[in-house]
C-alpha cells in the first residue's frame, strides 16, 4: 500500500525540459497562425545601413554595407559630393544583418575629402565621409610583411627595451619597489581606460545590430573572467612563483591591449589616415617602452632566465603584429570594439591582482607612496601618448 500511494519520481532533466518544450511549442503555434493580433504595420519601413568598410581603387569607391534595421533596404541612388553618380551592386533588397558591396564610379583625386551618400528606395540617406582619399593597398605578401614590421616597431621592440630595467629594479629598496608597482598600476589603468574609449568610439562607427557599445562591455567581461581563471590556475600550480605569475598576467593583459592597438594601426594605414613618419614610430616606441617596465617590476626579487624574459616580451608585444594584419586585411569596427574591450577587461583583472603588492607596513593599499606612484604612471602614459596622436 505504501508503494501504491507513493508518487512516481520524475527525473530532474524532464522537469527542466518541459518548460523549454512549451516555449518552443508556443512560438511554433504563433508562427503557424501568422502572428494573430498583430496587424499589418503602417508607416514607412525602418531603414538602417551601416558602412563597415571602404576600399578605394582607381576610379572606384567601394563600400561594404550591412543592414542594421528590421526591414529590408534597397539602395536606389548614390551621391558623391552632392552629385548623383553611377553604381553597381546591391541590386536586390538587403535583408536584416545581410551585407552588400556597392561600387561607385567616381574618379577620385588622392588626398581630397569626399562625402558619399546612399539614398534608399524610401528616401532615406546614409552618409559616409572619406577624410583623405588614398588607394587601398593590395593585401599581398609585401603588404602583410610591412604590417608585421610595423607591429614589431610599435609592439615588440619597445616592450623589450622597457624590460631592460630589470637589473636596476633588483637594486632598489623595498619601499621604492612598492612605488614602482604602484607606477605599474597607473600605467595599466591608463591603458585600460584608453582601450575602453577607443572601443566605444569604434563601436559607434560599426553595426549597431551586433550590440554597439555593449560589445566593449562583453569583451571586457569575457577577458576579466578568462584571466581570473588563468590567475587562479597559476596560483594553484606555482604558489611560490608569485612574481613570475604576476609578470605573465601583466604580459597577457598588455598583449591583448596591443592586439587592439595593432588593429587600429593596420586599419588606419590601409585607409591612408596614419602618417607613418619617423617621429610617429619614435613616439610609439617611447610610449610602449613603459609597458616593459610594468612586466618586469613584479620579478625584481626573483631570478629569471633570458628565455622566460623573451617569452614575456613576445606575449606582450607580438599581438601588435597580429592586430595590424587583422586591421589591414579584414577590418570590422564591431570586432575591433570587442577586442579593445577584451584588452580593457584583461588589464582591469591584472590591476586587481596587483593591488595587494603595494600594501605598506600598515596593510594600506592607498597610502601616499602608492598614490604618488599611480598618479606618476598615469602622467607618464598621458605625456608619452601625446607623441603618438595621429
Amino acid at each position: 500500500m505504501q508503494a501504491a500511494t507513493r508518487g512516481v519520481r520524475v527525473p530532474a532533466w524532464v522537469l527542466g525540459l518541459v518548460p523549454l518544450l512549451l516555449i518552443a511549442g508556443g512560438i511554433a503555434l504563433f508562427a503557424a497562425l501568422d502572428a494573430p493580433g498583430i496587424g499589418e504595420r503602417v508607416g514607412p519601413p525602418a531603414e538602417e545601413l551601416a558602412i563597415e568598410r571602404t576600399v578605394l581603387e582607381p576610379g572606384i569607391i567601394e563600400l561594404t554595407v550591412r543592414n542594421d534595421g528590421p526591414d529590408a533596404v534597397s539602395v536606389a541612388q548614390a551621391v558623391v559630393n552632392d552629385a548623383f553618380v553611377q553604381f553597381t551592386g546591391a541590386e536586390s533588397p538587403i535583408g536584416r544583418l545581410e551585407t552588400a558591396t556597392v561600387r561607385i564610379a567616381q574618379p577620385w583625386v588622392e588626398g581630397e575629402a569626399y562625402e558619399v551618400a546612399l539614398v534608399t528606395s524610401a528616401g532615406g540617406t546614409i552618409a559616409h565621409e572619406i577624410p583623405v582619399a588614398v588607394e587601398t593597398p593590395a593585401p599581398d605578401a609585401g603588404f602583410f610583411g610591412l604590417m608585421a614590421l610595423l607591429g614589431i616597431y610599435v609592439g615588440v621592440i619597445p616592450v623589450a627595451l622597457g624590460m631592460l630595467w630589470l637589473p636596476w629594479l633588483r637594486r632598489v629598496p623595498p619601499a621604492w619597489l612598492r612605488g614602482l608597482m604602484a607606477l605599474t598600476i597607473g600605467l595599466l589603468a591608463f591603458l585600460g581606460v584608453d582601450a575602453a574609449f577607443e572601443g566605444f568610439e569604434l563601436a559607434a562607427e560599426g553595426s549597431q545590430a551586433f550590440g554597439g557599445a555593449a560589445l566593449v562591455f562583453v569583451g571586457a567581461g569575457v577577458a576579466y573572467l578568462l584571466l581570473s581563471g588563468v590567475s587562479a590556475w597559476l596560483s594553484r600550480r606555482a604558489a611560490k612563483a608569485s612574481g613570475s605569475s604576476l609578470a605573465l598576467l601583466i604580459a597577457i593583459g598588455i598583449g591583448l591591449h596591443n592586439l587592439g592597438e595593432g588593429v587600429a594601426i593596420g586599419a588606419a594605414y590601409s585607409a591612408g589616415a596614419l602618417a607613418l613618419g619617423a617621429f610617429l614610430v619614435i613616439g610609439f616606441a617611447i610610449h610602449n617602452t613603459t609597458e616593459g617596465l610594468a612586466i618586469v617590476a613584479p620579478m625584481a626579487n626573483e631570478r629569471a632566465s633570458l628565455r622566460r624574459l623573451a617569452a614575456l616580451g613576445v606575449i606582450a608585444g607580438a599581438p601588435a603584429v597580429l592586430g595590424a594584419w587583422i586591421g589591414a586585411g579584414a577590418y570590422n569596427a564591431s570586432i575591433a570594439a570587442f577586442l579593445f574591450g577584451f584588452g580593457a577587461g584583461a588589464i582591469l583583472q591584472v590591476i586587481v591582482t596587483l593591488l595587494p603588492s603595494v600594501r605598506d607596513d600598515h596593510g594600506r593599499v592607498l597610502h601616499p607612496g602608492a598614490a604618488v606612484g599611480m598618479l606618476s604612471g598615469i602622467a607618464v602614459m598621458f605625456l608619452t601618448g601625446l607623441l603618438v596622436a595621429a
